[in-house]
């Protein structure tokens, strides 16, 4: 059974953190294979909230979607997710935040698995190991991207108000920079 673990030192704070793993109705933005990811129920119990979600993933031909109970463990900063059908036998993730004094933090990542079928693990159990071993990244990427983007764009549009015969703007909002066209050119 396939288990991958990272800890990995992020310069966002533990709370950005677990909002963006716990946002995953926009996995399909940038989680590798996800196409789409939804809520079908959400309770609370004491301090935890418990979601009940499909996810739909995609591969070339592939395409499966299985159900999923996710705790939102805020209190003590964990993401519990367990599958609970669809092509996996077993789908256990375990997210854990760990804040720093300097406001940076700590984030845990250990997933194990097993497909249902022998036929799909041999089919795609690589294509899963791949893309799993990505899911770390991607989260580092998408908080750079969302928790940066703000505070790079207003450096990044200061400067360039400040030299009026910039040759650059702004493409988008995350900071990337394309040439004017020529005729706004200084």
């Amino acid at each position: 059974m396939p288990v991958f673990r990272a800890m990995r030192h992020v310069h966002h704070s533990a709370g950005e953190m677990f909002d963006l793993v716990a946002d995953i109705e926009r996995y399909h933005e940038f989680v590798p294979l996800c196409l789409r990811h939804a809520i079908l129920s959400r309770e609370t119990r004491a301090e935890t909230e418990i979601l009940m979600t499909d996810m739909t993933v995609a591969c070339g031909i592939y395409r499966d979607s299985f159900a999923s109970r996710v705790a939102l463990d805020r209190a003590n900063g964990c993401i519990l997710v367990e599958s609970t059908d669809g092509p996996l036998r077993q789908l256990r993730t375990r997210w854990t935040f760990h804040s720093r004094s300097d406001g940076s933090c700590d984030v845990g990542f250990h997933l194990h698995y097993e497909l249902a079928s022998r036929t799909l693990a041999l089919l795609m159990g690589a294509v899963f190991d791949a893309a799993f071993g990505r899911f770390v990244q991607a989260f580092e990427r998408r908080a750079d991207i969302i928790y940066n983007a703000s505070t790079r764009d207003l450096s990044l549009a200061q400067s360039a108000s400040a030299h009026k015969t910039s040759r650059y703007r702004f493409r988008n909002n995350v900071g990337t920079l394309a040439p004017w066209p020529r005729s706004f050119r200084a």
